[in-house]
């Protein structure tokens, strides 16, 4: 249990049973009434994300996960198999739960993989990766970086618009939260 005082962005509650996480909370103190907490949740299985408010100092109900640094090694074909870095356990997580991630993840990649009871409950990877373009249009001279994008096919199959005068081989940093081009890596 903990009170909403201690509530932050990542932390995991049990509410009616199912798992949601804090994406966002604010704390209120209206000049009239008692304070409360505003927030932002999105539950753990489903993805949807819905607005909650509980009054200051409530107790809630946190779930118990385990987020661990974990190695993406490959698919096997139907699942995804991750390592445990300390113990070299590895363990087969399914597509369903691996979701748009699989789009930027390559071999021998760092992961947060987060478990509760033994079951995963989703994959989290780092804010950006670096990938390479396998195949793009070619870049013509006099195209600039503002002006619009075209279409590039990542190394990982991703398809993402990049702007104009980027050439296939060239490697880029891309978000992994929308898949939106961030910047060309030297």
């Amino acid at each position: 249990m903990a009170s909403t005082n201690d509530l932050k962005n990542g932390l995991v509650l049990n509410l009616e049973g199912q798992l949601w996480t804090v994406v966002e909370f604010q704390h209120v103190k209206p000049g009239k009434g008692p304070a409360f907490v505003r927030t932002k949740l999105k539950n753990v299985l489903s993805g949807k994300v819905v607005d909650k408010t509980f009054n200051a100092g409530v107790k809630v109900e946190t779930a118990n996960v385990d987020k661990r640094n974990m190695q993406y090694l490959y698919n096997d074909g139907t699942d995804y198999v991750f390592m445990d870095g300390d113990t070299y356990d590895q363990i087969s997580v399914s597509p369903e739960i691996v979701g748009d991630a699989a789009k930027f993840m390559l071999e021998n990649q760092e992961a947060i993989v987060a478990r509760h009871d033994g079951n995963v409950l989703f994959i989290e990877l780092p804010a950006s990766v670096v990938l390479e373009i396998q195949y793009t249009e070619p870049g013509l001279q006099g195209d600039r970086s503002t002006g619009g994008t075209k279409p590039a096919t990542l190394e990982t199959g991703a398809e993402i618009g990049v702007p104009l005068f980027l050439n296939t081989g060239d490697k880029v940093k891309v978000d992994t939260r929308d898949g939106s081009y961030l910047s060309r890596v030297n």
